[in-house]
């Protein structure tokens, strides 16, 4: 009389963010696993996550972030390294040296200092100059002005 009809069953409920509030101060390491984690405060130290890390307008980091997608609308200043996607929207400022997979910086986004794509190389350009081409520049004298 009734068919059992099997549904779908959903998946596990995501990671619970972890939060450091506003007005908090934490300092030293934190490891987050693949659960994501929102800064609306201030971290001085390190930041390890292989999932989402979040800086809020009112957040600020200092120190080292090591992380598979890193969103950023406050603060940052150090060393960044983002296996994925790092987005700068436009109350964010990215200060320091970056290494990402891919990035996004909205208007009015601010990143301050290196980048480099993840498994670049590197290149130094070694330039030789050609004598017949780029003679060497003519001797100057330093004259004083009357």
């Amino acid at each position: 009389m009734f068919k059992k009809t099997s549904k779908p069953r959903p998946d596990a409920a995501p990671a619970v963010h972890t939060l450091l509030g506003r007005g908090s101060l934490w300092k030293g390491e934190a490891h987050m696993g693949t659960t994501s984690l929102r800064v609306e405060g201030t971290l001085e130290g390190t930041i390890h996550s292989e999932g989402e890390v979040t800086i809020a307008p009112t957040g600020l980091v200092r120190g080292t972030i090591h992380a598979k997608h890193l969103i950023v609308t406050g603060r940052i200043e150090g060393v960044f390294k983002v296996e994925g996607c790092l987005e700068i929207h436009g109350t964010g400022c990215v200060e320091g040296e970056v290494e990402v997979g891919t990035l996004v910086v909205d208007e009015g986004g601010t990143l301050q200092g290196t980048c480099q794509r993840k498994g670049q190389v590197k290149k130094v350009a070694h330039v030789v100059p050609n004598p017949k081409k780029d003679p060497e520049p003519e001797e100057t004298k330093d004259t004083e002005m009357p």
